[in-house]
């Protein structure tokens, strides 16, 4: 049964995920793949069919929702029988975390702070993979992290970015962090340069921008933006104004304003990020659909840093963060990985290699996407006569608040009737001036009624504001 693995039985003309299906229909049709019988594992049929694991896997994974293979965690995949009825994304229950989402862990309190993802199958499968990886660790538990030993990591991660506008990398360009965060503190770890370099930022941005900027001393300057994004001219006059060195920005999903910056702007911006040296920083972890406009790895290759990482899209709890460097600027990077805390521990490596590439994983995320619009929507449905802005495969939305209405007094009034949300002030640099709105998040660890609940006290508190407030 071999021969039906072999490179030259595909139609290499097309789409190879596509080949890969139609070689395993055209087997089971004849006979030759019988109902149960197990076909190789992603990583062992990518090698000998000379592609990618992360093409098989997705080979794996349409012609499982089809029904035609049954995955089985922790077992393999299998040729399904003509009576087997494989459950429906849709039809597969959804697991509520027990465990309050919110620090003092009070169950009157709903924390909208940030992201809670819904459990809709990645911790059973983390759970799996972790018990593999126990019982048989491919890197062993007695061996200091090597970028060697961490390579089917990369190529996984690789994989897991395929359908990223990135232009041309490979896992060499690849370096994994414990989480975005970290991967932004790197990043700036690795290029700032002199005794105040400055960080340029979006006049409303990321906190962890600032606070990985301030750890290095470095200057945060904020950028003036307009509905497209920042403004070139706004960006030029702060280069020559500041030793600026890198702008760090999220133009697919803004944070957190939901904004969006299009090709053209980006353009613009390269042209003046170009004249003046600088390098950039993309994050690009909040984007849970298809991208909307080529990264600026891909415009810009030379000098963009990307930034990805799982937490917004399948778990928060491993901290796995993924930078793409530009093109012969790995190692400058992977010194500074090193110099900080050797690499990933060999357990993470392994898990990332398998959990990147399994094939239920797009499933997985494809069904937490529709969760979390489910969420999107019942918010909006409350607050839709307000001026909300939202996406349905983004999990946060921004409000701005009536006139009269102060975000700071309005974020203590939520917090006091149970609900946990943030202020713009938080996303702008200290001398800045916030605009009055709030952040607010999905949290799927709670069942959609008490979210709902949750929305309705904000809709209760904007319809009628206490005279501290409405001043």
């Amino acid at each position: 049964m071999d021969t039906i693995w072999q490179p030259d039985v595909l139609d290499t003309s097309g789409l190879k995920y596509k080949a890969v299906m139609l070689v395993i229909r055209d087997q089971i049709a004849k006979g030759t793949l019988p109902p149960g019988e197990k076909l190789p594992p992603v990583r062992d049929l990518a090698w000998k069919l000379g592609i990618t694991p992360g093409t098989v896997a997705r080979a794996y994974t349409m012609l499982t929702d089809d029904g035609t293979l049954i995955a089985e965690v922790g077992r393999g995949t299998f040729v399904a029988k003509p009576d087997a009825k494989t459950p429906l994304l849709a039809e597969l229950p959804i697991e509520v975390d027990s465990t309050p989402h919110n620090s003092e862990r009070q169950s009157d309190q709903v924390n909208l702070f940030s992201p809670h993802l819904p459990h809709v199958g990645q911790a059973a499968l983390i759970r799996n993979l972790l018990g593999e990886v126990a019982a048989d660790p491919p890197s062993g538990m007695m061996h200091y992290p090597t970028r060697a030993g961490a390579r089917p990591a990369r190529e996984a991660a690789k994989a897991w970015l395929a359908g990223a506008p990135l232009g041309s990398f490979d896992a060499d360009d690849i370096q994994l962090t414990h989480g975005g965060q970290n991967a932004i503190l790197l990043v700036l770890q690795a290029l700032l340069r002199g005794r105040r370099p400055a960080v340029l930022v979006e006049e409303l941005a990321y906190p962890g921008f600032r606070r990985a900027a301030e750890l290095l001393r470095a200057d945060v300057i904020p950028v003036a933006m307009d509905a497209d994004g920042v403004i070139p001219e706004a960006l030029e006059t702060a280069i020559k104004t500041h030793d600026a060195q890198i702008f760090c920005t999220s133009p697919e999903v803004h944070n957190p304003t939901l904004g969006f910056t299009p090709e053209p702007r980006r353009a613009d911006l390269v042209d003046v990020i170009r004249r003046h040296d600088l390098q950039i920083l993309e994050d690009d972890c909040y984007r849970l659909g298809a991208a909307q406009a080529p990264s600026y790895r891909m415009l810009a290759p030379e000098r963009s840093w990307y930034i990805s990482s799982i937490s917004k899209s399948v778990t928060p709890a491993l901290r796995l963060g993924i930078v793409v460097t530009p093109k012969g600027r790995t190692s400058v990077l992977r010194r500074t990985a090193e110099y900080s805390f050797f690499g990933l521990a060999t357990p993470m490596t392994d898990l990332a290699a398998k959990l990147l590439v399994h094939p239920e994983l797009s499933s997985i995320m494809e069904r937490a996407r529709r969760e979390i619009g489910a969420y999107v929507h019942r918010a909006v449905n409350v607050l839709g006569s307000y001026d909300l802005v939202w996406r349905a495969d983004v999990p946060f939305l921004w409000l701005r608040l009536p006139e009269g209405w102060r975000a700071g007094a309005f974020v203590q009034a939520a917090e006091a009737q149970g609900v946990r949300i943030r202020a713009a002030e938080e996303y702008a640099c200290r001398e800045a001036r916030a605009p009055h709105s709030v952040r607010f998040a999905v949290n799927a660890g709670v069942g959609l009624d008490d979210f709902e609940a949750a929305i309705m006290r904000l809709r209760t508190l904007l319809d009628n504001p206490p005279e501290s407030i409405g001043v």
